[in-house]
């Protein structure tokens, strides 16, 4: 079974000089970290090199993301601009490595009304699902202005990956401030706040009755299910007082995709299996943020029980979820 990739991001000079022209109390300051290390050269690359380094870690094939916070600060005519650019560049990209790269859909989350419509373009165009945020601005995803993107995504069988993201500023300065700008910035991003701010959102996005009025949406989270799945007996609470039809941890292991997003932990994939199915789970790198070696791969699948288990896991689910043809 292929390897694939289905969190591995990428991004333009374009689009980062908008996000840096932002006035100060708008700008994503989780942007820094396109900046270590080499990261921003190979999230530039969506060609050679980028094929190079898949070839290192034994990866078949990448889906692309862009990396956050895509277009979501950007003002609304920015945002449409801006994401059909990056769709046009991400289907030349995958036009020139047919059998190397797919892409998710970059959305105009910052104009509700251009969302729906700009998925089908772009999925027509061949891409296989879109990535999407909690929150844009202060609008959150769970909002009736983006019902019509939920119902799209239903209807095409395209899912939609709800990424990680900063907290607002009155957020971070509430619970993340008063240890230093770096310290604080890393546990408002990746160390913390960046996955309680996803779980929130999908947990949000439950509790509305999305998965109820939109039974066949799915949905992919990153990083194990950013800690929802440690958490299902109590969030099941949720389910009575909010009028759904399911509890949460039926839609967790009926609408929710799980992808490791390049913590290979053998205890979080033992978890993992403990709360939902072999078939919910997927590969990913979390590619450039994230530097698994090819040996450091091939010892994380060395500890599925099967060879079944370890084939779903590395391409199988990621073939059918997003239509990927192997």
């Amino acid at each position: 079974m292929p390897l694939i990739g289905i969190e591995e991001h990428w991004t333009t000079p374009e689009l980062k000089a908008a996000l840096e022209s932002l006035p100060p109390e708008l700008r994503d300051d989780s942007l820094a970290f396109n900046e270590r290390g080499d990261h921003l050269a190979r999230l530039e690359d969506v060609g050679d090199g980028r094929i190079a380094a898949m070839d290192e870690q034994g990866v078949d094939v990448q889906v692309l993301s862009v990396a956050p916070p895509a277009t979501g600060p950007l003002p609304p005519a920015d945002a449409r601009r801006l994401a059909r650019e990056l769709n046009d560049v991400a289907a030349g990209a995958v036009a020139r490595h047919p059998t190397r790269l797919r892409a998710l859909a970059t959305l105009p989350m910052a104009d509700p009304a251009a969302v729906a419509g700009e998925f089908e373009r772009a999925s027509a165009a061949g891409f296989v699902g879109a990535m999407v945020y909690g929150r844009t601005g202060d609008v959150p995803l769970d909002d009736p202005r983006y019902d019509d993107l939920f119902a799209t995504a239903a209807r095409l069988g395209k899912p939609l990956f709800i990424h990680p993201q900063i907290p607002t500023r009155e957020v971070r300065a509430a619970q993340y401030g008063g240890l230093g700008d770096l310290t604080g910035l890393a546990l408002s991003t990746f160390a913390w706040g960046w996955h309680l701010e996803a779980a929130t959102a999908a947990l949000r996005l439950i509790a509305s009755g999305a998965f109820d009025r939109h039974p066949e949406l799915q949905i992919v989270l990153g990083h194990w299910g950013e800690l929802l799945l440690f958490w299902l007996s109590r969030a099941d609470g949720l389910s009575g007082l909010a009028g759904l039809d399911r509890t949460v941890s039926e839609c967790i292991r009926q609408n929710v995709h799980i992808t490791a997003s390049g913590m290979f932990e053998p205890a979080l994939l033992r978890h993992a299996l403990e709360v939902t199915t072999i078939d919910r789970l997927l590969f990913s790198t979390d590619y450039p943020f994230q530097h698994p070696t090819g040996d450091e791969v091939q010892a994380f699948l060395s500890e599925f029980a099967t060879d079944a288990d370890r084939d779903a896991f590395t391409g199988g689910n990621a073939a059918r979820l997003f239509g990927i043809d192997v």
